[in-house]
């Protein structure tokens, strides 16, 4: 028996799933490698193993393509897939991937700098994720210039998995160090991850759920260098890894938890030991981080520190000032500028999908929200194109919505969905459906519904969204409700309270892999549930989906799963983000084009600058 093998490099997501296809097939996937250690190769690299199992029966879903295949560039060609594009050093120790990269000049990077609060393992919005990314590391992470499709070493430079599939063991790099000098240990990895998948009262993290899908039942420190997960039972490697690689899970201290009562909201300071230190913070107005001088990948970073200058996403302001040159990178440009940053010989722009699903939730602790024909005929009445056309000069969207994401091989094909109520045209059916069964349920032509309070989270486009689903309630199903726009602060605070009665907002997926967000989005006490919908056959599926090492057999069940959610709402999908970014071409070492979502490719540890005007 070969016992233990050994990551040395990379683990790409291709090789792992096409690794659980042979075990689903009844091989050993920890015996068909030859105790090789896997590394960079030219496999294609694939989100989901139905791009390289067996055929399907014919009366099973067939293989969709690898996700990467399907994200959009803004000349509107699919970017390539395949791994060796930017291959990794040993170790993870990333460079460049262009021959002679230079040093020094500061980055400025227009976004959004108005968190509600500092905790990024708490957060479900970029605001914490993309502007305090710099700062810290991860304990492996995905490789930035493969659109995140690839597992590689972070500050664990290898990793065991056990024969039995139950423990996985990291090795820690010696010698990082924290920004206030402090050595880090397997305490601090410990200390981490015991928070995010346990967090203590007072404190919500939304990726807790995704370890309970990847079964992490304990963590060890074994010694100072080498930590343990330790799993209840197998799980795919790909769900595990990828959890444990999501960019929201930066490496905090122990000792900086445990000063402030694990819960790091009021904490704008805390150190990590990322590339980028923190300098200097005004709210809506700039984050400004510098060079970290000790950072352990001896070649990492080029520039000399990050400077962040609020500007609110999707408004004119932000396209403007990348194209009179005050930013040298901008993040979700409205429409109307991308256009011309789109045709400026001098500005690269990238249009990509994310993980975000924009949705109306309905509260379930609430008549007659707790009526699942009420809810379904809400979502029958939602006419999503309109809701494109109402938001097409603010917001890029990938509307079509379903409740898997868009962007995913797990995802409904296009085609198919488009024929299901609730996303059909012409709507006549689905509004005479939505009509039946409001009456169905006691409440014809929506009387003895009393006003909903709609509460929405104010950002420029869901103002331009609420009120066109509001007249659509009130035409075709005589509901009424009573629009409440509140800052994004608040709006989280109301939503977890359940004060609404219908709201409008955007949750996060940590992984592109349903036994992440179905749990936490949809599942029962799910930390992103706000509808606080339950459903005992769907959480039974959800189990199911979790164990499942079948790739076909999965993907049915997951296509289950979806055909409940349409029946019994726990959610109305609206649309799937899309990303627009420009960029001034004298940026380097990164590669926006081949991105997927804004989470994972946060650090610009490899980016540079090709500009004397910014050193």
């Amino acid at each position: 028996m070969l016992g233990k093998l050994r990551f040395h490099i990379i683990l790409t997501i291709g090789a792992i799933l096409a690794l659980t296809v042979l075990a689903a097939c009844g091989g050993d996937e920890r015996q068909s490698t030859g105790g090789t250690p896997i590394g960079p190769t030219n496999t294609p690299i694939v989100a989901d193993p139905t791009a390289i199992s067996a055929p399907a029966p014919t009366d099973a879903p067939a293989a969709v393509a690898d996700d990467a295949t399907e994200a959009p560039s803004a000349g509107g060609a699919a970017p390539a897939a395949g791994v060796g594009m930017f291959p990794s050093p040993p170790f993870g120790l990333l460079a460049a991937p262009e021959g002679s990269p230079q040093y020094g000049g500061i980055l400025r990077f227009g976004f959004v700098v108005k968190p509600a609060h500092f905790d990024v393992h708490q957060s479900g919005t970029a605001l914490n994720n993309n502007t305090q990314g710099p700062m810290y590391d991860n304990l492996l992470r995905l490789h930035p210039l493969s659109a995140g499709r690839e597992v590689i070493p972070d500050l664990a430079h290898s990793w065991d998995i056990s024969e039995d599939g139950l423990v996985y063991t990291f090795y820690l790099r010696e010698g990082v160090k924290f920004h206030d000098g402090a050595d880090l240990t397997s305490e601090d990895v410990k200390a981490t991850f015991d928070r995010i998948i346990d967090p203590p009262d007072g404190v919500v993290i939304p990726r807790e759920s995704v370890f309970g899908a990847a079964a992490v039942s304990e963590i060890r420190a074994v010694d100072p260098l080498t930590v343990e997960f330790v799993l209840s039972e197998p799980r795919p490697d790909a769900l595990v890894l990828n959890a444990i690689a999501s960019g929201w899970n930066i490496i905090v201290r122990k000792q900086t938890l445990e000063e402030n009562d694990y819960n790091l909201k009021r904490v704008k300071d805390y150190p990590g030991t990322g590339p980028f230190m923190f300098d200097e913070f005004s709210d809506q107005e700039f984050l400004k981080m510098t060079k970290n001088p000790n950072y352990w990948n001896p070649d990492l970073p080029y520039l000399d520190g990050i400077h962040i200058l609020h500007l609110n996403a999707w408004v004119p302001e932000m396209g403007a000032a990348l194209l009179a040159g005050r930013v040298d990178y901008a993040r979700a440009i409205e429409p109307g500028s991308f256009k011309k940053a789109i045709e400026h010989p001098e500005i690269e722009t990238a249009q990509y999908p994310q993980h975000v699903i924009f949705a109306m939730w309905m509260n379930n602790a609430k008549e007659p929200m707790n009526d699942a024909r009420v809810r379904r005929a809400m979502h029958l009445v939602l006419d999503r194109e309109a809701i494109k056309q109402a938001t097409k000069d603010t917001f890029p969207a990938a509307f079509g919505a379903g409740f898997t994401f868009r962007f995913s091989p797990h995802a409904t094909p296009e085609e198919e969905l488009l024929q299901r109520p609730g996303y059909r045209y012409p709507k006549d059916e689905d509004i005479a459906e939505a009509q039946r069964l409001l009456t169905e349920a006691g409440y014809p032509n929506g009387e003895g519904i009393p006003e909903l309070d709609f509460l929405v989270r104010q950002i420029a486009h869901l103002d331009l969204q609420a009120p066109a689903i509001q007249e659509m309630l009130r035409v075709h199903l005589n509901i009424k409700a009573n629009i409440r726009s509140i800052h994004i602060s608040q709006w989280f605070e109301d939503a977890e309270k359940g004060n609404f009665d219908i709201t409008l907002s955007a949750v996060v997926l940590a992984i592109r892999d349903p036994s992440d967000y179905y749990r936490a989005w949809y599942g029962k006490d799910g930390p992103q549930n706000y509808s606080l919908w339950e459903n005992d056959e769907f959480e039974a599926m959800v189990d199911e989906i979790d164990r499942e090492l079948d790739a076909v057999k999965r993907l049915q069940l997951i296509r289950e799963a979806e055909l409940l959610m349409e029946r019994e709402v726990p959610l109305a999908p609206v649309a799937w983000e899309e990303i627009t970014d420009g960029w001034w071409n004298y940026v380097k070492g990164i590669d926006p084009p081949h991105n997927v979502g804004i989470y994972d490719v946060i650090r610009w540890d490899t980016a540079w600058l090709d500009n004397p005007k910014n050193r």
